[in-house]
């Protein structure tokens, strides 16, 4: 894998011993959400991967068990954020099987793609970045709850700055403009951030981050032309904000972590900016409403 070897250094460098802590990343068959959860794993946590497609899942698996020194563990359930029924059947699934849950990341993500809606009928981006990581949070939280320490890492990105939420058109009832809706579902995600930090005191930590320009899988669907007046980090680089926001233990709840470089595009790992839409409790109170009445 490219950057391997830059990866283990860093870990090496910066993650603390992660075992007997259960952890769930979603959308980890692929991108910064693979590199996420094999450094978990590497360093002992017993990390499930969540995603749609079993058989991407299970090359994931595959590749993050040959790691050598593996100290934790791997594993794959089926969660398709674009149903809240699967939301609820892997829930439930889980709640069952598990009597911990340390970590949930909140790190699937779609961006820029055709018009399309979830099977709920919401736009394709909102409901999938955020609406069903919103009930996924909710149906987990007493887990989260009963274990000590218990975080959530929610994955932003810096388009969240260039958003609006429009509660009018949240299932392109108006117009659909594929670049509008995704800064919208990541300002979306920024703001669940910090109203779940609101609601939840000190018993559950919630943390945001973003990976700045990362390349990875989830530019399969934008415009060439614009990919080219970008320049990307490596993915496993990307990765590193998620496992700071995961595994940091001075961390605060709020605290919001991205690259270091200018405008936050690239670098390592550092306390980012939120915008202040973002940290408008008004605008959480009443994104939280319409999540909760809508799930």
């Amino acid at each position: 894998m490219i950057g391997e070897e830059h990866f283990e250094k860093w870990t090496a460098e910066n993650l603390e011993d992660q075992k007997g802590k259960t952890v769930i990343v979603t959308g980890a068959n692929s991108g910064i959400g693979f590199w996420t959860a094999l450094g978990l794993a590497q360093f002992g946590a017993d990390v499930i991967i969540a995603g749609r497609n079993q058989e991407k899942m299970d090359v994931a698996v595959a590749e993050i068990r040959r790691i050598e020194n593996l100290k934790g563990s791997v594993s794959s359930a089926i969660l398709n954020l674009a149903s809240l029924d699967s939301v609820r059947r892997f829930a439930e699934t889980f709640n069952r099987r598990h009597d911990r849950l340390d970590i949930l990341i909140n790190n699937a993500g779609i961006m820029m793609p055709p018009e399309a809606k979830t099977e709920n009928g919401f736009e394709l981006q909102f409901g999938v970045n955020f609406l069903g990581h919103f009930l996924l949070t909710h149906l987990l939280h007493e887990k989260l709850k009963a274990t000590p320490k218990a975080r959530v890492v929610t994955v932003s990105s810096v388009a969240h700055r260039n958003g609006a939420i429009d509660f009018e058109n949240l299932r392109s009832e108006k117009s659909y403009d594929a670049r509008r809706e995704y800064c919208q579902s990541k300002l979306a995600n920024s703001v669940f951030a910090l109203e779940l930090a609101r609601r939840s005191g000190g018993d559950i930590m919630s943390v945001a981050c973003h990976p700045g320009i990362t390349k990875s899988e989830l530019q399969r669907h934008v415009d060439s032309e614009f990919l080219k007046q970008r320049t990307f980090m490596e993915t496993w680089k990307g990765s590193l904000p998620t496992l700071v926001a995961a595994t940091k233990t001075d961390i605060k709840s709020r605290d919001y972590y991205g690259p270091d470089g200018e405008k936050e595009w690239a670098g390592f790992p550092a306390l980012g900016i939120i915008d202040e839409r973002a940290l408008d409790p008004v605008l959480g109170e009443k994104l939280w409403r319409f999540a909760a009445k809508n799930v």
